[in-house]
């Protein structure tokens, strides 16, 4: 069974720069290399791949609900 939690927040002007710090990112892009190289991560290293990514999905997925609530609000 799924949930569904609506969480409000005030956003800053600049929400549209928000990303994954450039450390977090260039962590997660090596992992990402090292698993196309190899073929291989350890346990750890696929959760701490695992957590960034879904990192990045968080923020994508927050930009685009923003960019549709901007448009909604343009439209009414």
């Amino acid at each position: 069974m799924s949930q569904t939690v609506m969480i409000q927040l005030d956003l800053p002007k600049d929400w549209r720069t928000f990303r994954m710090p450039r450390g977090l990112q260039s962590r997660l892009q090596e992992l990402l290399d090292r698993q196309d190289q190899t073929g291989k991560l350890t346990r750890r290293e696929r959760q701490e791949a695992n957590a960034l990514v879904e990192l990045a999905e968080m923020f994508s997925l927050m930009k685009l609900r923003v960019r549709l609530a901007a448009k909604r609000r343009l439209s009414t």
